[in-house]
């Protein structure tokens, strides 16, 4: 995803030189915080000259909206990697559990720059969870058709769904990077199958329902 519009780069160095400009920006920012991020230190840590900057970008805050979005494409991209084979929805919910903990441990700045999203460019902010909460909800809608996840409204579910993942990777992405999270992960999403399973199908009177 890129909100470059015309500014969008057409040939592979070009593209090279603003995934440069993307990843030292995202340590600047991360590090520095927006308001205190310059635009001659993200140059230089991606070892561009000033005037291609503006290339790309007219202003630091349409690089930060870039970068917001750019942050959510990359992770989503992540995210559909690690559950493509994946042999059910209990098994993927599993598996993209781990995988967005795994990336926001190598991603230390994510959550600094999209919760600072919400005041330096709230439309990005918003942005980035509602292309999230689409993906999630089309996920959803199709464990329902197959019959994996019972029918019903999807988007709230997503939601919530999300905010698991939004907090599990705080603690175990952020705060303790170091914790095992094998064990956590199976407990979260065993508690996740459990309440997206299927209702048993009514019995008969007198026999056991299945």
């Amino acid at each position: 995803m890129t909100m470059l519009g015309e500014k969008t780069p057409k040939t592979a160095r070009g593209r090279r030189t603003l995934r440069k400009i993307l990843d030292a920006a995202e340590q600047e920012f991360g590090a520095r915080g927006f308001h205190e991020a310059s635009v001659a230190s993200i140059t230089a840590n991606a070892g561009v000259a000033q005037g291609t900057f503006y290339l790309y970008f007219d202003s630091k805050e349409l690089l930060y909206r870039e970068l917001v979005a750019d942050l959510g494409s990359r992770l989503r991209g992540y995210l559909a990697e690690a559950v493509a084979d994946a042999p059910s929805r209990a098994e993927a919910e599993r598996l993209g559990l781990a995988a967005f903990i795994g990336f926001v441990r190598e991603h230390g700045n994510l959550y600094r720059i999209v919760m600072e999203s919400q005041f330096v460019d709230p439309e990005a902010f918003r942005l980035y969870f509602m292309d999230f909460g689409a993906a999630y909800q089309a996920g959803l809608d199709r464990a329902v058709q197959t019959g994996e996840v019972r029918a019903g409204e999807t988007e709230g579910r997503a939601w919530a769904l999300m905010g698991i993942s939004l907090f599990a990777g705080l603690r175990y992405g952020i705060w303790e990077p170091e914790r095992d999270i094998g064990p956590l992960v199976d407990s979260i999403t065993d508690m996740i199958a459990r309440g997206l399973a299927p209702s048993p199908v009514a019995a008969p009177a007198g026999e056991e329902p299945r």
